[in-house]
């Protein structure tokens, strides 16, 4: 039986190319999953580079490199800068983040983060974490359920399926990813079922995993461990995501405001490689149609 794919890696040669790889060099693989990633880093580097690469889910331990290069760490990426010292490195020259999801985890059921499915409402990427979706959709106010649909789904009908959602949950507790769609969907054009309801399983799992405060505490971690010149190379799957790495990288501050000198230039840590965000050719897309929504950028460190 042909074992299921974990994950294909987006912007493969996009990535190899904006870390512009030193074959002595030290990198690091944030989003480790399949390791995808970092294969390819690991056929760029020599015998005195390394590569670390981390994963809060145990999961990616599976797919882990049988390379004294390598080195997997398991743990959340916003602890990055606590394990680069826990392993004695001093700076990186590349750090890499693909932000979407796995294959691998939209395709078991048992994890929850599908519609496609009916299984257990859970989304942890971290199975050791406290909160899972199901404590979110049985926990949260009206309002804070309506506030995360809204921002982290773009969902116009927040209001809505919140309100929903709280009256649901008064006559039986929503524990499965079957009985949430089910109270969502009226709220839900016909025509743009799949898109609307991937939207409300979104906002659910980026609230459960934390991603935007992790994603903010990554950013600032970069520069403390990249080494000057070090390229820093995310992939974004959603507009606030993107959003946020973008102004990081013109500003170097999470807030996005850009501090300029005496003479009206910017003052900036970071320095943008692609001025044009990079997204998957109409090939890729193809080949894989779950990289459509990826938006690639690249910046040196100063």
């Amino acid at each position: 039986m042909e074992q299921p794919v974990y994950h294909i890696p987006a912007l493969l040669e996009e990535c190899m190319e904006g870390l512009d790889i030193k074959p002595d060099g030290t990198y690091v693989d944030v989003t480790f999953g399949g390791g995808g990633h970092s294969r390819a880093i690991m056929q760029r580097l020599g015998e005195d580079g390394h590569l670390y690469g981390l994963d809060q889910d145990m999961d990616a331990w599976e797919n882990r490199i049988d390379d004294p290069r390598f080195t997997f760490v398991h743990s959340n990426f916003a602890y990055l800068k606590n394990f680069m010292r826990y392993h004695g490195v001093e700076g990186v020259d590349g750090l890499l983040a693909d932000l979407g999801v796995s294959f691998h985890h939209f395709d078991d059921s048992e994890r929850g983060f599908s519609f496609r499915f009916d299984g257990r409402l859970d989304m942890r990427m971290n199975r050791n974490a406290e909160t899972d979706a199901s404590q979110v959709i049985a926990t949260y106010s009206e309002q804070q359920l309506a506030d995360l649909l809204y921002l982290y789904g773009e969902l116009k009908q927040s209001r809505r399926m919140a309100a929903a959602i709280v009256k649901a949950r008064r006559s039986a507790s929503i524990e499965t990813t079957a009985q949430l769609a089910e109270v969502v969907r009226p709220f839900i054009k016909p025509n743009q079922e799949k898109k609307e309801m991937a939207m409300v399983f979104q906002a659910l799992r980026i609230e459960v995993n934390r991603e935007m405060d992790v994603l903010k505490r990554l950013l600032q971690s970069s520069l403390d461990v990249l080494n000057p010149g070090g390229r820093l190379v995310v992939i974004t799957y959603h507009s606030l995501e993107d959003r946020l790495v973008k102004n990081f990288m013109r500003s170097g501050n999470i807030d996005g405001k850009v501090e300029k000198d005496f003479y009206g230039r910017i003052n900036a840590p970071l320095k943008a490689v692609n001025n044009k965000v990079i997204v998957p050719s109409e090939d890729e897309v193809l080949r894989n149609p779950r990289s459509r929504s990826a938006k690639l950028r690249i910046a040196t460190k100063l």
